[in-house]
């Protein structure tokens, strides 16, 4: 018997699904205007379909550069202060408060400080730092004992170990933290437009819902989803392509 090939389940439940909204939306849900059936969803994306590109293009750069900034400072730090255990210590209790900082309350501190996109760019900075920086340093610890007395042995300090064992065994649990850091950055941007911006998803489902759009409000979901989905792809197809030796078929595993 052969094996189906793993979309087909993919496909199928994203059927089911479609197939429950359209038939929650018509009956159980149908009084009220609130639920859209995902023909009304799919009109909307058609005919907003330029409203839709411009205000996704501005969240993906917005979150594009909390990403790169947030991930850059969170490996930079991991790599710089592992093996230093105060330090260490120190930058782990950074990012668990960082990760437990609820966003949506510091955001409007950040937009009463700061001007433009700065407040945006830092709380998709700020949503993306922990995980990576946690996979990272991870990562380090996880190189190959047996590879580091080899370096060790041929007169290898600590730098040389990191550089030439540390650095490759971090690599997919790195790229893991990437990966969920790809749809956080995307949350974190969106929530920023939300307290305060003038372009972008989150601030074209405020103006949607202040008009009552619904099936325009949920065709800018739609849109969101799609970019978190898609930026959570593309890391993981970087990381099939970087880190081909590590396992697959979960997040740890890079894809």
């Amino acid at each position: 018997m052969t094996a189906r090939p793993a979309w087909v389940g993919g496909l199928v439940g994203v059927v089911g699904l479609l197939a429950l909204w359209w038939l929650l939306a018509v009956t159980v849900l149908s009084n009220g205007g609130v639920v859209p059936t995902p023909w009304e969803v799919v009109r909307a994306l058609w005919d907003d379909h330029r409203l839709m590109w411009t205000s996704a293009r501005a969240t993906i750069g917005i979150a594009l550069k909390g990403w790169l900034i947030g991930n850059g400072l969170a490996i930079g730090l991991a790599v710089v202060f592992f093996g230093v255990p105060v330090v260490e210590r120190v930058l782990l209790q950074i990012g668990v408060a960082s990760y437990c900082l609820p966003v949506i309350a510091i955001g409007p501190i950040l937009t009463t400080v700061f001007d433009g996109s700065t407040p945006q760019i830092a709380l998709a900075g700020i949503s993306v730092f922990f995980t990576t920086m946690v996979g990272t340093l991870l990562g380090l610890r996880a190189a190959d004992p047996a590879s580091l007395d080899v370096v060790r042995a041929s007169g290898g300090g600590p730098l040389r170990q990191t550089r030439h064992v540390r650095l490759r065994a971090a690599l997919p649990s790195t790229f893991a933290g990437l990966q969920i850091a790809a749809p956080a950055a995307v949350l974190g941007a969106i929530i920023g437009e939300y307290l305060g911006a003038d372009r972008g998803l989150g601030v074209a489902m405020v103006h949607s819902q202040q008009a009552l759009e619904v099936p325009r409000t949920w065709a800018l979901a739609v849109v969101a989803s799609a970019v978190a989905g898609l930026g959570y792809a593309l890391t993981a197809l970087a990381a099939r392509l970087l880190t081909p030796w590590a396992p697959r078929g979960n997040p740890g595993g890079a894809g």
